[in-house]
């Protein structure tokens, strides 16, 4: 039985209405509509990565001799902390929310987010927060690192902590508005035709985001209120000067900040899950176990917290218990890696720019998962903890996997963000360098923690430095490659080739509306007739001459949506199984409303640059089967 997508029918706009499109000041203001939001999410992210990135190879060029020959260890402890801080909280964490805002209201049919002001106000808190944070650098710079630990945290000023502190509430308040927007949106928002089952795998991921963003956020806000207190009042909730314990903290931090790297890579999870089956070709394998795994991760995520604390006089026995929850954490996460290497295999692979990228992502994660399972060992994580081993492990998984799949996300979905497309050329150089900047620095730090260097230090024992030399040197390659994408995108906006409505031949519902889209997102509501991911699958149409249609649509020179029709060579060998009989109801454009008849004229929409298209209203054809089994 299949599920739904493709579309068609009631107006969301009058018949003669023209779509209308945002100007670039709208961009500048507080503006309610979802696109707008996402992009100044994604815009905003990005400039705080190039300055988080501009942190860490200032760090790496301080490390590439043993001595402090660039920075003093006090200015390097201090980019230390901004660069962490700034990179989880206002690179990852806010592209994740700005690729979810512009894309799940126009995957799920809606018009907008559940909560259009909120929405803007939570964009609106990130800039002032991090204004507050990079201009604490001069003043008094926070130097306890990105987790802030007491009794440190208290004693390395109060000016730079404090502002620290402000600046993660306030951040810490955006995720929480945002989560709350998501959650009602894709559980409340969708189209009457969409089921939970016919959303596209990026909404379930953004699901399990929305859950752990609104149980753990608020855990980490009550333990930096505690700390500020101490910080500022002279409490001794942490300190162990006044009988406080530091313990504590450790594990309110943790109880966020671990489930926090699902926050920041579940995002990325979803959208590899969707952009794999478009340059494949291919169904998405086992859609229904990489839905539930994104909600397994995020329960899982909840209960792993004290694997960080293996050194911290944890009980044995509860040591035990974190150990084997961590792993089992990868059973979840080695089902979706499953379930994208088996729709790759055997699809008509288009190795373009987001194929390379979500391929890389898969094998930078993997490398980071196989690290992870290592370091949730007790044994092993009591001799490489706080060593670059940790480091290396997780820029495989926060930074590996959050570049890559970003810069893969943002090449499938630049198009339709834009309608123009990004330079292939220029895209194919710039993974190259990506790739190679991106192992060349973190690969060899895993020999470095096995060897025993301490991370978070700027002096280090001599017998490092050849190793070291090699990390910056990658890290000066990995700062590189981001020119070629700054000006490809640049440049692509306003030179670039025009992409059409859906260049990817995508079956998503983002795809079936104009590039860019309206501000209403759709002149007409969608209803879906096939499966998001029913790439290649073989079907017969109704005439009964045996030929074969793949639902792929494209564009035809009247801006209708067609289906083309596709030789049986290519139809993919393991989908045999789901061939159904009278699939002609997915060769059409459906209209399922029923007060609608066959005599009914079509539908006239304005597409923007002013030529007329038609979208026929049929209804199905006698002795059609509805496969809807919703």
């Amino acid at each position: 039985m299949t599920s739904a997508h493709v579309h068609a029918t009631v107006p969301a706009t009058t018949p003669n209405q023209v779509p209308v499109y945002r100007k670039w000041l709208d961009y500048f203001t507080f503006n309610p509509d979802h696109k707008v939001i996402g992009i100044q999410y994604l815009v905003t992210s990005f400039i705080f990565y190039f300055m988080g990135g501009t942190m860490a190879t200032a760090m790496r060029t301080e490390l590439a001799t043993p001595s402090p020959d660039f920075v003093t260890p006090e200015v390097y402890n201090s980019l230390l902390t901004l660069h962490g801080t700034v990179m989880i909280f206002l690179w990852i964490i806010p592209a994740g929310a700005g690729l979810a805002n512009y894309l799940i209201p126009l995957m799920i049919g809606a018009q907008d987010m559940a909560f259009p002001k909120l929405n803007a106000l939570a964009f609106w808190m990130i800039p002032p927060a991090g204004l507050m944070l990079i201009a604490s650098f001069f003043l008094e710079a926070p130097q306890a690192g990105w987790t802030s630990y007491p009794p440190l945290s208290l004693v390395t000023g109060k000016v730079g902590e404090g502002i620290w502190i402000m600046s993660l509430l306030i951040l810490g308040t955006s995720s929480i508005l945002g989560a709350i927007n998501f959650l009602i949106t894709i559980l409340k928002m969708r189209v009457p035709s969409m089921g939970l089952h016919d959303m596209p795998l990026f909404c379930w991921a953004m699901l399990a985001v929305a859950a752990l963003v609104l149980i753990g956020t608020p855990v980490l806000a009550g333990a930096l209120i505690l700390l500020a207190f101490d910080l500022l009042a002279g409490t001794a909730f942490f300190n162990p000067t006044g009988g406080g314990n530091p313990i504590v903290y450790q594990h309110m931090f943790w109880f966020y900040s671990h489930p926090a790297v699902y926050i920041m890579i579940l995002p990325l999870f979803g959208a590899i899950s969707d952009i794999l089956p478009v340059h494949a070709r291919k169904p998405i394998f086992g859609y229904r176990a990489i839905a539930y795994s994104s909600l397994a991760i995020s329960f899982l995520g909840l209960i792993v917290w004290a694997h960080h604390m293996f050194t911290s006089g944890t009980p044995a026995w509860l040591r035990m218990f974190f150990m084997i929850a961590t792993m089992v954490i990868a059973v979840p996460t080695g089902i979706k890696i499953f379930g994208w290497i088996a729709t790759i295999w055997g699809g008509k692979i288009q190795l373009n720019s987001a194929m390379l990228f979500a391929i890389g992502f898969i094998s930078m994660f993997v490398i980071g998962g196989i690290s992870g399972v290592m370091v949730a060992s007790v044994p092993f994580d009591l001799h490489v903890h706080d060593t670059y081993f940790i480091v290396a492990h997780l820029h495989y998984v926060l930074f590996g996997g959050s570049v890559f799949g970003l810069y893969a996300a943002i090449y499938h979905w630049y198009p339709k963000i834009t309608g123009r497309m990004l330079n292939e050329t220029v895209g194919i150089f710039h993974f190259i360098l990506t790739f190679i900047g991106m192992n060349l620095t973190f690969m060899p730090m895993h020999e470095l923690g096995l060897l025993g260097m301490n991370r978070r230090i700027a002096l280090y024992d001599p017998r490092f430095t050849d190793l070291n030399l090699v990390c910056t040197v990658g890290s000066y390659i990995l700062a590189f490659s981001t020119l070629p994408f700054l000006l490809n995108a640049v440049a692509s906006w306003f030179l670039g080739t025009p992409a059409g409505d859906n260049p990817w031949r995508a079956l998503t519902l983002e795809w079936m509306t104009t590039s860019p889209p309206p501000i209403e997102n759709f002149e007409i509501i969608p209803v879906l007739t096939t499966s998001p991911y029913d790439y290649g699958v073989s079907t017969h149409n109704s005439a009964g001459d045996g030929s074969v249609f793949s639902p792929e649509p494209v564009l035809s020179d009247d801006s209708s949506v067609t289906l083309q029709p596709e030789p049986d060579s290519v139809v993919a060998d393991n989908t045999t199984d789901r061939q159904v009989e009278s699939y002609a109801v997915a060769s059409l454009i459906v209209d399922r409303q029923p007060e609608n008849r066959a005599d009914e004229p079509a539908v006239e929409s304005s597409v923007p640059n002013g030529s007329s298209s038609s979208l026929q209203v049929e209804s199905e054809p006698a002795g059609a089967i509805n496969f809807d089994d919703r």
